[in-house]
This record gives C-alpha cells, sequence and structure tokens, in this order.
C-alpha cells in the first residue's frame, strides 16, 4: 500500500470513529432530555446497561450500586466515572461532535413511537409530546424505611397530592408502560390496611405505573377465602379498565425496598421472596403466597385461583400447580430486593381439607375458578387512597 493509500484509509477511519462517537453522545442526551435534569452516574450507567427492549426475569443481576439490571451489560467507563453531567456539558460535547451542516438540524424519533425531542443549535427549548417512561424508572431509591406506625387517614389524604379518587396514580411527566391492577383481600384489619397504603403509595409512585388499588372485603363472619376475593377483584377490576397485570397483595406485608418493581411479569412472578418473620429467606421452591404478579393472559390461561380452600392454607400451592401445569414458572427477583416485613396478626383458622384438594386440585384446573365463580357485590366505593369492594361470596357446587 503507498503511503497515499494509507493517509486516505487512515482518514475514513478517523471519520468513522467520530461518527460512531456522534450516535453514542446523541443517545446520553435524549436520556437526559427525558429525565428532566442532571444525568448523574447511575443514569449514564443505565444508559449502557440495560436492554431496552424488554425485561427478563431469568436474566437479572445486581449492580454494585445497588442497580437491577436486565440483559448484556456493557459500560462505558470514560463517562460513568466522571460523575455528574450538566445539561450544558452534554450540549458542548455533542455540539462540538456534529459537523457544522448538521448542528442546526433535529434529532428526531430516537426515542420510540410516537415520541419526538428537538435539539435546537441557538437555545435548550424543548418541543415533544410526552415520552413513554423509561424501563428502569429513574427516581428509585432501593432500600426504604418501613413505617408501621401510619398517621391517619385524614392526614395521608392530604398529603399524597398525586394519588387520585380510588387509589388510582400515574406518572406526571411520561406515559406509563404499564396499568396494573393491586388487588387486596381484606376483613376486620383496617390498621394493617392503612399502613400498608401508606408505605406502598409512594413506592408505586415512584415505580412511574398507571396503578390503582383494589380492596376486596368478604361480608359476614364465616371462614375467609383469599383465594375467592382474589378472583372477585380480577373481574371487578377489569369493568374499570383493561389492566395489564394484577398484583395479588396480602394485607400484612410491607414492601422494603422501591426496586421490586409492581410491573408486569413475563412469567407469574413471586413478589415476596424474602420476609423478615422468616428470616429473609424462601420457605419452599414453590412458594407463590403473599405477594405474586401475573399477567392477565397468564391469570386467564390457568383460570384464576381455586374457589375451594375456605380457611387459611392450600390456595397458593394450587396456584403454583396450575403455573406449572400450564407450561409457565414462577420468577422471582433476587432476596435482597424483593424483601418485605410482616404485621403481626392473629392467624386464620386452616382448612381442615387443604390437602385433600390439592392432591386432586388437577381435576378441577378448567372448572374450578373464574369459570365457576360467585359472589354478589354489596356495596362499592372510591375513598381517596384505594377503590372498596364489599362482597358476598357463595360457596361453589359440587362439579
Amino acid at each position: 500500500m503507498t503511503v497515499a493509500a494509507a493517509a486516505v484509509a487512515l482518514w475514513h477511519r478517523a471519520h468513522l470513529y467520530k461518527a460512531l462517537a456522534c450516535i453514542v453522545l446523541a443517545l446520553i442526551a435524549v436520556q437526559y432530555l427525558l429525565s428532566g435534569g442532571v444525568l448523574d452516574r447511575r443514569s449514564i450507567e443505565t444508559i449502557f446497561t440495560i436492554n431496552a427492549t424488554r425485561y427478563a426475569d431469568r436474566s437479572y443481576r445486581t449492580h454494585p450500586r445497588g442497580l437491577i439490571i436486565y440483559g448484556p451489560a456493557t459500560i462505558i467507563p470514560s463517562l460513568a466515572a466522571s460523575g455528574n453531567v450538566s445539561s450544558t456539558t452534554i450540549l458542548s460535547i455533542l455540539a462540538k461532535g456534529l459537523s457544522n451542516s448538521s448542528r442546526s438540524e433535529s434529532i428526531k424519533n430516537l426515542v420510540g413511537s410516537g415520541t419526538t425531542r428537538e435539539f435546537p443549535a441557538t437555545n435548550a427549548t424543548i418541543n415533544a409530546t410526552i415520552p413513554r417512561c423509561p424501563l428502569i424508572p429513574p427516581n428509585l431509591v432501593g432500600p426504604v424505611v418501613v413505617t408501621k406506625s401510619p398517621p391517619s387517614l385524614s392526614e395521608m389524604e392530604k398529603s399524597f397530592v398525586e394519588v387520585k379518587a380510588g387509589g388510582r396514580g400515574r406518572p406526571a411527566d411520561c406515559v406509563a408502560r404499564y396499568r396494573v391492577a393491586i388487588i387486596i383481600p381484606f376483613r376486620d384489619r383496617p390498621q394493617h390496611l392503612q399502613t400498608l397504603l401508606y408505605n406502598l403509595h409512594p413506592i408505586l409512585l415512584r415505580q412511574q405505573i398507571a396503578y390503582q388499588i383494589f380492596v376486596i372485603e368478604q361480608e359476614g363472619t364465616g371462614a375467609f377465602n383469599r383465594a375467592m376475593l382474589m378472583n372477585v377483584g380480577y373481574v371487578e377490576a377489569l369493568k374499570e379498565s383493561t389492566f395489564d397485570c394484577f398484583i395479588f397483595h396480602d394485607v400484612d406485608l410491607l414492601p422494603e425496598d422501591d426496586r421490586n418493581l409492581y410491573t408486569c411479569p413475563e412469567q407469574p412472578r413471586h413478589m415476596s421472596v424474602a420476609v423478615d418473620k422468616f428470616k429473609y429467606r424462601l420457605p419452599y421452591a414453590d412458594l407463590f403466597g403473599g405477594v405474586s404478579a401475573m399477567s392477565r393472559e397468564h391469570f386467564q390461561l390457568v383460570n384464576g385461583f381455586s374457589n375451594v380452600f375456605w380457611g387459611w392454607g392450600g390456595e397458593d400451592d394450587d396456584m403454583a400447580n396450575r403455573i406449572k401445569a400450564h407450561g409457565l414458572h414462577i420468577s422471582r427477583y433476587p432476596a435482597n430486593v424483593a424483601r418485605y416485613k410482616m404485621l403481626t396478626h392473629k392467624k386464620e383458622k386452616a382448612n381442615p381439607k387443604r390437602y385433600e384438594f390439592l392432591k386432586t386440585g388437577k381435576k378441577r384446573f378448567s372448572t374450578d375458578g373464574l369459570a365457576n365463580l360467585q359472589y354478589e357485590l354489596s356495596d362499592k366505593r372510591k375513598p381517596k387512597l384505594y377503590t372498596w369492594l364489599l362482597v358476598r361470596l357463595t360457596p361453589p357446587q359440587p362439579s
């Protein structure tokens, strides 16, 4: 190769590297403008470590800074190590990287369908439609202090200004990726409910989901049927909105980490992996009780929970059997993230037939659940922090 040819090759290679650098810097600038504030080190790391196509419950790891990372990770140390990066710095770097002829052009449609961000050359004015919320919410704090003594209900209602009547919340500056119904089976535990609402609402708001909390109360004093109440919650929630997924949540479990995302799982997700009562250890591999998440499609596929478990125990194990029987599996976040504190309470009377029903459950998977659910809605109200439904349950007829 002649000297001239080598020089031309080097010139082309230099311009290729320059173009690649411009693309990287443009993506950083877009992420900054989406976040609406200063890019900190975690935000920069997130740009290069998140596989932004989807969550994958089976391929997570925990970043040293506490961030849950999904998919393959590559970090640019020279940027990530520098700490905070201001808007002036980002736009200045970006401007230097672009050629003179392209500085006045807009960078559009880099952040997904229906979203446009512009970067004018002369000022920082941004004209854009509301973007979709990021996969990893930017305001998560990780471990949170759990409060077991909440203020009065009236004070709580005043403090949660972002929550709308019926316990509805949604992000103000982006379009939520998930519409989530929180279903709480309930009876005779008003203090527990108040404590859960006080701890849960702030976490859900930081997670930037569109959510509504449903409290399904069983009328009367007969044996409690938690599973049937969750089936009722599913049916009644869908009368309100087309929710994408459902979180079935015991009233006595308080989340300890906001990275435990109340979002739609790719596979049914057991949320309460590590509970203080059990020394933050999973009691057994197929546990699906406490707090669990399922998509609308999966819950319909397995025919919901069984309706035959009156009294304590058995319904969650039956659901685990349904999940496996339909070719699904139980997914979980790491135990250092999926942590809960349990409020003390009197245990319900155990169902003496729970083991018998578990053994014969497979015969009823297609007939026992949503398919034969019977109940009467006695009352429905929408106070500030939740949607309350009082229901009278009708025992299913033997099949």
